[in-house]
């Protein structure tokens, strides 16, 4: 039997959640570690092999971080360890029925990682599926940026990229740049996981067809647009169809919604199964992440 790699890169944060009382909860997340924790848990470890790669500080929850990653069944030796930093925070308040995020990230280890590129060339050797955000490259310097940009236009024609733009303006230094960059990437993807309200305030489609036309003109094969409760839009054969979303009546905490999504709906599709199914699998998770506290099931 063959074993698969799938290499997710990005920044993981301490994630102080619930703040009830004052009484806070805390965790360990981020956009693209939450996916590879959940692709972990819905694949085999005999089928795919899972790599998650970062920078981290030589402080106690820089370890704390890099236990929790290996104790998930992640391959955790392709993080970086970089002397007197540290890694992000954040914390989740909720506000009107909707989460409020403060972050503490400006000198967060993880826009360290493309420093060394050929510490990022050994660390996605071997990789069948890359995977990345668009968080992934907002927080890189520009020319650390352009750096990891020209490894993914150089990985050998076997390895997939699949890509969520997860649009975070606040990260970006200007919105043309991040027009640029995610268009950019999104046109060296095979699989685009796009979220329409990010969509429609950056680029100003007016409905999620006109985001699948968009990236399907940049020469994307396979782009589903998720639309919180709203029904999926894809690309198949190159038609347009929706699914719609499952009603999900006891929504706690919306946090990571969107990257369990990606993380069900990758195990699927990659499993051989075709997109809508890998949508359903993709709805059903994320539908049950929303309804508990915090980015990750437990």
């Amino acid at each position: 039997m063959t074993t698969h790699h799938f290499v997710a890169i990005g920044e993981c944060m301490i994630e102080m959640s619930g703040g009830t009382g004052d009484q806070w909860n805390m965790g360990i997340a981020g956009d693209t570690l939450n996916t590879a924790w959940h692709f972990r848990n819905a694949t085999s470890a005999a089928d795919w092999h899972v790599r998650y790669v970062t920078a981290l500080g030589d402080d106690r929850y820089s370890d704390r971080i890099a236990t929790f990653i290996s104790d998930a069944g992640i391959d955790a030796t392709a993080i970086q360890h970089l002397s007197g930093k540290r890694p992000g925070l954040y914390l989740i308040d909720q506000e009107g029925g909707d989460r409020v995020f403060t972050y503490w990230r400006e000198n967060s280890a993880a826009r360290k990682m493309a420093d060394d590129p050929t510490q990022l060339e050994t660390a996605f050797r071997g990789a069948d599926v890359i995977y990345l955000s668009g968080i992934t490259l907002a927080i890189l310097t520009p020319d650390r940026r352009a750096a990891l940009i020209e490894l993914l236009g150089n990985l050998p024609d076997h390895c997939r990229v699949a890509f969520d733009p997860n649009i975070r303006p606040a990260l970006w230094e200007d919105a043309q740049t991040c027009k640029d960059t995610i268009s950019r990437v999104a046109g060296m993807s095979d699989i685009i996981l796009p979220s329409f309200d990010d969509e429609a305030a950056l680029f100003g489609d007016a409905s999620p067809t006109e985001t699948v036309m968009r990236y399907r003109d940049l020469g994307v094969k396979e782009v589903v647009v998720k639309n919180a409760g709203n029904p999926c839009t894809f690309l198949s054969n190159g038609q347009v169809e929706t699914i719609p979303t499952p009603t999900v009546t006891k929504i706690v905490d919306a946090t990571g919604a969107g990257d369990s999504f990606n993380a069900a709906f990758l195990a699927t599709r990659l499993s051989g199964k075709d997109t809508a199914d890998a949508i359903r699998a993709g709805q059903d998770l994320s539908g049950r992440v929303i309804q508990t506290h915090g980015a990750l099931l437990r």
